[in-house]
């Protein structure tokens, strides 16, 4: 805020910012709302609405039809170990009595028992076949169980395969609707942009500079904090592409406006001192003096070094003495601030102090 505005003024002025914040904010809540809104314009579909429904049902099926295999061939498995533990206790028991027996035969040497020995050999040849048996039917049923296993696995690796098929033709979607929901905001928010930029340029300090800048200061988040955050990102390619675009945009005009600004300053200080003068605002001139700057060249000057009273970069007068009182004064004030007199009525009114 300038210091040399009035009183009344400065609090105007503050007003009206408040004004211009408000409209923003306002404008910022509906622009929000409207962009909020706009991926409902897409239908959002899911990762079971790429899936192939009827294949897929036919995998879980089989899944569990070969989950419902394994527990009766589990359920069966168990009763032919079991079998088979019979059947090799039995043998053992079979083969330590007959051992037992062929001992004490030895012993007695009896001819009568020989074919005792011939019996109980088939006996115990019997019981080996049987336990021979139920040893079979336990690896069948592990074969088959084996079986069972190698199917489930099988049908869960399909039905695997169909729900990453899925994902990636959805996630591949998912990208398309995010493309087309930024296109949409696009459309929205760059209009807006441009149309702030051209306000800005035409009309920031006219009558209605509240409304423009906070049409501006709306437009200027929409656009970072609506559409830059949901900018697609295929490997951060298309994000540092447009960051590159934007900054290689704002750099050049930023570059333009200070060569256009480093001309018309080498135009202005070529001029002479009473035009250069005629062309400062009031305002300006005293805004730049209560910053320490020379109003014409915008360079630093110390302003409380005695006899200062040209700028010594662009040589326009920064002091004169007034022409009633013949006090030192600003030279771009409009009264003396010893007697009030008006600058204008006093004959050295624009010449240095010491001339």
């Amino acid at each position: 805020m300038s210091k040399s505005l009035r009183l009344s003024e400065a609090w105007f002025r503050r007003g009206l910012w408040l004004v211009a914040l408000l409209f923003a904010g306002f404008l910022t809540s509906l622009g929000s709302a409207l962009v909020g809104d706009l991926p409902k314009v897409e239908s959002r579909r899911s990762a079971q609405d790429f899936e192939d429904r009827p294949r897929l049902e036919q995998l879980r099926g089989e899944q569990r039809a070969a989950q419902r295999l394994q527990q009766d061939v589990q359920a069966a498995l168990e009763q032919a170990r079991l079998a088979q533990q019979v059947a090799a206790a039995d043998t053992r028991n079979a083969r330590q009595a007959f051992e037992a027996w062929l001992a004490t035969r030895r012993a007695t040497e009896r001819a009568e028992q020989d074919p005792q020995v011939v019996e109980r050999t088939r006996q115990l040849e019997a019981l080996q076949r049987s336990e021979r048996t139920a040893l079979s039917a336990v690896e069948r049923q592990q074969q088959a169980q084996l079986d069972a296993r190698q199917r489930e696995a099988a049908a869960t690796r399909a039905i695997a395969d169909l729900q990453e098929a899925a994902r990636t033709a959805w996630q591949a979607e998912q990208r398309r609707v995010e493309l087309r929901v930024f296109l949409y905001r696009l459309a929205l928010t760059l209009p807006l942009l441009v149309l702030a930029g051209w306000l800005l340029r035409r009309h920031r300090q006219g009558r209605w500079w509240p409304f423009v800048w906070g049409f501006a200061i709306f437009a200027g988040f929409t656009f970072f904090f609506e559409l830059v955050p949901y900018l697609p990102s295929w490997g951060g390619y298309v994000r540092s592409v447009v960051g590159v675009l934007v900054t290689l945009v704002a750099g050049r005009q930023a570059i333009l406006a200070l060569e256009r600004y480093r001309q018309r300053q080498q135009q202005a200080e070529a001029q002479s001192e009473a035009e250069r003068r005629r062309g400062l605002a009031y305002d300006t001139a005293l805004a730049r003096l209560a910053k320490g700057v020379c109003p014409g060249c915008e360079r630093a000057v110390d302003l409380k070094t005695p006899g200062l009273d040209w700028c010594p970069h662009c040589g326009i007068g920064l002091h004169d003495h007034c022409g009633r009182c013949g006090s030192r004064k600003n030279a771009f004030a409009r009264y003396c601030v010893a007697c009030g007199a008006p600058a204008a009525s006093g004959e050295t009114t624009g010449q240095p102090a010491g001339a």
